[in-house]
């Protein structure tokens, strides 16, 4: 399903290693949904809550947003739209670009075992057919220019963040996502803490074409308002959609 990014002013996130509230009809007022978590994430979780979203907001855009590779198959591929994956600017080396490499070598080094489910069969996988559905499966992949914020979050301690961006560096984050690296996401992740309007303002100013995401601490309609108006194009609210469902619909703007 293709996103319409103008179109999206909030975002969920979905732990699939949380439970899911009871009635998930409340969805029907967001953007975008996003299946991922950096705890207790399996692939067999993720894929339950991916479908389980879709069985009950059928239109709505979902990605699934791994940490890990084993976050990943065939069956998660298939049932999301999108597979969103995180390149955190302050993070450690294996959490900006060593992890993408893995995955594309190992689907490279085996494709037609990788990619079975979805290559034509005649007797045998055609090995040429199981590249192009390698190259296809890259199509697929969405990249995002990430920036953890929140020290004391689990996204911090599993991409190895160690310090914060200043705004400065926000910015110049913000610009080499869309200038230099060409992914069209940029996130800002305070993870659970609200952390206001400054780091969004900063990077704002050096995105055009790079939808820029907020994240962190989202309980009402008033902090998602000033987000907004700051410069980001979406809130993602995802501590609120668990853990207090009937605040969740104030995040969504009107």
């Amino acid at each position: 399903m293709p996103v319409d990014w103008d179109a999206v002013s909030h975002v969920t996130k979905v732990d699939p290693a949380e439970d899911l509230p009871a009635d998930l009809s409340i969805l029907a007022g967001t953007d975008l949904v996003i299946v991922g978590g950096s705890d207790g994430v399996t692939e067999g979780n993720s894929l339950d809550a991916i479908e389980r979203v879709r069985d009950e907001v059928a239109g709505v855009p979902v990605f699934q947003e791994p940490y890990s590779s084993s976050h990943v198959s065939r069956d998660t591929i298939a049932a999301a739209d999108r597979l969103s994956v995180p390149a955190v600017f302050n993070g450690d080396r294996e959490n900006f670009v060593a992890k993408h490499v893995q995955f594309f070598a190992e689907a490279a080094a085996k494709p037609a075992e990788a990619m079975a489910s979805r290559v034509p069969l005649l007797g045998d996988v055609v090995q040429s057919k199981a590249r192009d559905a390698v190259a296809d499966l890259a199509t697929d992949v969405v990249g995002e220019g990430y920036v953890v914020q929140n020290l004391d979050s689990k996204a911090a301690s599993e991409s190895g963040v160690t310090r914060t961006f200043s705004t400065d560096e926000v910015a110049g984050a913000a610009l080499a996502t869309e200038s230099f690296y060409g992914f069209p996401i940029f996130y800002v992740e305070y993870s659970g803490t609200y952390g206001g309007t400054e780091d969004v303002a900063a990077a704002a100013q050096y995105l055009e074409d790079t939808t820029l995401l907020y994240g962190g601490g989202i309980t009402s309609g008033e902090q998602t308002e000033a987000i907004l108006d700051a410069g980001a194009d979406a809130v993602v609210v995802g501590d609120c959609f668990h853990d207090a469902p009937e605040r969740f619909r104030d995040t969504i703007p009107e």
